[in-house]
Formats: C-alpha cells, sequence, structure tokens
C-alpha cells in the first residue's frame, strides 16, 4: 500500500466477522470474532485524518482516534495502544460496549459521505487485546508515594478510572464497594455476550498490583458513615451509579414473576461466573421454557432480550411505545437481537398485567407518535379500542435507573441532592456541599453510558488532586506565619 490512509474511497467498510445465530444463541459468549492484523491494519488505513476529527469531538473521553488509526494502518501497534490508553482507563472495555453507531462512528466524516463509517470501536478493542496479550499493559509504578489518602465509594467505572488516575500521581487510595465482586455494572449488569467478565477481572486486578485497595461487601451507612470515612481519608469520592429501578404503575403489578432488569441480569451473570443463585436454581429467573415480555426500549432492555434468548425462551417479546427509529438503545443492539429472534412490538404499551397469583399475560395498548416534546422526541399517545393480550410467564421491567435516597442509606442527612435524588456538585470543582467529599459518574448525572463514567472519573480525579494540594498549600502557610 503506497499511501497508508485515506483508503475509503478503495476499501469497502468490514466489520469483524459475527458467529451464526445459531452458534450465538447457544452460550453467552461475545458475538465477533477477532480482527486479524491485516484486517485491523486494512480498515484503519480508510481513516480520512480530518483537520476537525468530529470522531474524536464526538467522544466523551475525546480519545486521539485519527492518531491510533494512522499507527494501526502503519502497524506501529504498541504506540497506537499508548496513545489509546493516555486518555481512557479502560479502553479494551469501551470498545467492546460504547454505542459507536450514536458517538464516534455516527460522527465519523466518511460516514456522513455515504462510504461507511471506520470501524472505529473493533479496532480500539484490537489494539487493546493485543497489548494485554503481548504483556504491554503494566501496574502503576508511583515514582513518589504521598501520605493523603482518599476514599472510593463504588467500584464501577467511575471510582476505578478516579483511583488510577489518583495512584498515579501517588495518593493512597481505597475503593470501598458493597458488592462482593469490584466492577459494577459491568460485572452484574451487561451480559458476556457483550463484555467477557475476564475481561474487567483483569482490569482489576491490575489496579491491585498498582497499589490499590479493594474493600469488599462495604456498605456506607452500614458498616461506615460518609462522616466516618471522611476522617478516615483526607477526600471521599462518592461513585455509586444508579441502582433504583423506575416502577410502572398500572394494575396487577404486585403479581408473581414480575422483575427489575437488573436482578434479571445480575443472577445471569452470577450464575455465569460460577455463583449458587436461589432465584436461578429454582427456575425463578431462569427463562427456559417460558414466555418472555420485556418492557423498555434501552441497551438494559436489549440485554434482557438476548439473555433470555441465550437461556432457550420459549419466545421473547420487546413492547417499546415507540418505534424503531426513535429507540434509546444502539440500533446495532437492536439489530443483533431481532437477527437471533427477539419479536418486537413497536408503539406498544403495557396497561394492565393478567393473572391470579402470578402473571400469566400482559394487556398493550397501541400508541401512535404526536408532537415533539422538551427533548425533541415524538410523544407516545394512546390509541383507544387497540388493546390486545400477550402472554406471559416471566416480566422484565426495564424502564431505567432513579438514585437510591444517598443522605440516607449513607447517614449524612446534610449532603445535597437535586430534585431528582442525584448528588447536587459544584460543576467546576466536582465537590459537594460538605468540603472534602466529591462526586462524579451516573450518581450526579443520571444514568449515562460507561464512557461518560470514566471521563467524570478522571475529571474527579484532577479536581480531588487540586484540593488536596491546595489544602497542602493552606497548611504550609499557617506553619510559615507562626
Amino acid at each position: 500500500m503506497k499511501k497508508k490512509m485515506l483508503q475509503f474511497v478503495d476499501l469497502k467498510q468490514e466489520t469483524p466477522e459475527k458467529r451464526s445465530t445459531s452458534q450465538r444463541k447457544a452460550d453467552f459468549n461475545e458475538i465477533y470474532n477477532e480482527f486479524i492484523t491485516d484486517k485491523a491494519k486494512e480498515q484503519s488505513s480508510r481513516c480520512s485524518q480530518c483537520g476537525v476529527p468530529f470522531c474524536q469531538i464526538h467522544c466523551p473521553l475525546s480519545n486521539n482516534i485519527p492518531d491510533w488509526l494512522k499507527l494501526t494502518a502503519e502497524g506501529r501497534l504498541k504506540e497506537a495502544y499508548e496513545i489509546s490508553q493516555s486518555t481512557n482507563n479502560m479502553p479494551e472495555v469501551c470498545g467492546r460496549i460504547c454505542p459507536q453507531d450514536r458517538l464516534c462512528e455516527g460522527n465519523c466524516v466518511i460516514e456522513q459521505s455515504g462510504h461507511g463509517t471506520v470501524t472505529i470501536g473493533s479496532v480500539e478493542k484490537y489494539i487493546n487485546d493485543t497489548a494485554w496479550e503481548k504483556g504491554w499493559v503494566k501496574p502503576i509504578k508511583v515514582k513518589r508515594e504521598l501520605k493523603q489518602s482518599i476514599g472510593i465509594i463504588g467500584a464501577g467505572p467511575a471510582g476505578m478510572a478516579c483511583a488510577e488516575e489518583l495512584r498515579k500521581s501517588g495518593y493512597q487510595v481505597t475503593i470501598y464497594d458493597r458488592y462482593d465482586r469490584p466492577g459494577g455494572l459491568l460485572i452484574y449488569g451487561i451480559p458476556n455476550f457483550k463484555l467477557e467478565k475476564f475481561v474487567v477481572e483483569r482490569r482489576t486486578k491490575l489496579l491491585k498490583e498498582s497499589g490499590i485497595k479493594f474493600v469488599q461487601n462495604f456498605e456506607v451507612g452500614k458498616n461506615d458513615t460518609l462522616y466516618g470515612l471522611k476522617k478516615k481519608h483526607d477526600a471521599v469520592l462518592i461513585a455509586t451509579g444508579v441502582y433504583k429501578a423506575r416502577e410502572i404503575d398500572i394494575p396487577g403489578s404486585n403479581l408473581k414473576n414480575i422483575y427489575p432488569a437488573m436482578q434479571y441480569l445480575t443472577a445471569s451473570n452470577r450464575k455465569g461466573l460460577g455463583d449458587k443463585v436461589e432465584l436461578f436454581d429454582n427456575g425463578t429467573l431462569n427463562a427456559e421454557g417460558k414466555e418472555i415480555v420485556v418492557i423498555g426500549g434501552g441497551d438494559t432492555a436489549m440485554d434482557c432480550v438476548r439473555t433470555a434468548i441465550r437461556q432457550n425462551a420459549k419466545s421473547v417479546k420487546c413492547l417499546y411505545r415507540r418505534d424503531k427509529a426513535n429507540m434509546p438503545g444502539s440500533s446495532r443492539e437492536v439489530n443483533n437481537a431481532e437477527e437471533e429472534g427477539v419479536e418486537f412490538k413497536w408503539l406498544s404499551s403495557p396497561t394492565k398485567f393478567l393473572g391470579t397469583e402470578k402473571v400469566e399475560g400482559v394487556e398493550v395498548v397501541k400508541m401512535i407518535l404526536g408532537q415533539e416534546d422538551s427533548s425533541g422526541r415524538k410523544k407516545p399517545v394512546v390509541q383507544s379500542g387497540t388493546e390486545s393480550i400477550i402472554k406471559a410467564d416471566l416480566v422484565i421491567k426495564s424502564l431505567g435507573f432513579d438514585p437510591e435516597n444517598i443522605p440516607k442509606l449513607f447517614g449524612e442527612k446534610e449532603l445535597s441532592v437535586t430534585r431528582w435524588g442525584t448528588i447536587n456538585i459544584d460543576l467546576k470543582t466536582m465537590q459537594t456541599n460538605i468540603e472534602g467529599v466529591f462526586a462524579a459518574g451516573d450518581i450526579v448525572r443520571g444514568a449515562s453510558l460507561v464512557v461518560w463514567a470514566i471521563r467524570d472519573g478522571r475529571d474527579a480525579a484532577e479536581q480531588i488532586d487540586k484540593f488536596l494540594k491546595n489544602k497542602i498549600g493552606k497548611a504550609n502557610q499557617k506553619i510559615k506565619a507562626a
């Protein structure tokens, strides 16, 4: 190849080959085969090296995408990895689960010109999987240990990203988490076919080898209060995420076999990790042989329907009150679900759960899209007289997540929250109304993407570092004055 880049005119877009639907449905392994080196180089060479890289602009982490695409096309993979990880604490995770079709790839210049986007996510995954295989990913070597310590509440992507950045500066970092494994939603909320758990576990192991301490099965408010942690550490970060499932208030909601999405996914993921899960083992949260109805249209709903398919459900239906074009989830995930046999009931909304003790069906009404609401999306309007019944043995509610009552849980009533229950912070300093206590990730912005959580964690680390340096500066001034 004479010219390394700008090959999009001559080379068609190619993604890594998908395994056949019959293979995919038979296990929980990732659905894409690996890029081979030549193909990764080839697809990277399609990048137009834009003067204004919209892929980078639309990436929450401002990843230097054109740079590592060019380096990959030139066969300089180690340098590509170094560029990739310089802005992203979990590039191997983002390469797998980021909705690239809504972010970098969706805003690729050659996509807009009709040539098909550069397969950025697949190349990112290839670069970083290669880095792990080659042993290029190393634990942090701290040049100078600092005495100051930071306590981080939550071992999800925001907490772990913040911890890594602070550890690079030499701070003593402890992550407290209420679950038995670190990773948050990466471990228990996202199925293996999107993110195999060894990917998260090796990242966690790396952080432990870097000197970051993890305290599992630790609940703030039970094992200690927020005030107690504040006394132990020089600064505290709240990065709990949002886990409270949104409810649907319709008749029959108290029937058995109606469960929130996270409970269903956690049961499946725990089983995959080898745990004993009573509700799965007794068949309650196992979809095998059952008629499954999932309510919702986001990425979590897609995780649920595709999990049910792999559990050999008799049928899987997804109810969504808008049409396919207006789904909040990744279009790529919707297409994968359709390929695997999920039946989508577009413009459908549940009005009643039917049954005696346990759910036996869902009454559904048809919708039409009316005027746009404040978010710019068309508002669904009920079509009266269009009711129908869908059989259901298990209903999974995937309607989104809200924050838990953090001030109450943490035993800190003074902690300020917004009217939505998210934690109130100074947007510049990321500090709460309590000095030395910071917050980042979904508990601040609401349920969002992993890539935004990583960005927030990195920003929080920067602000905590400034706060602690300023604290030392003030202490030194007092000593001098004395």
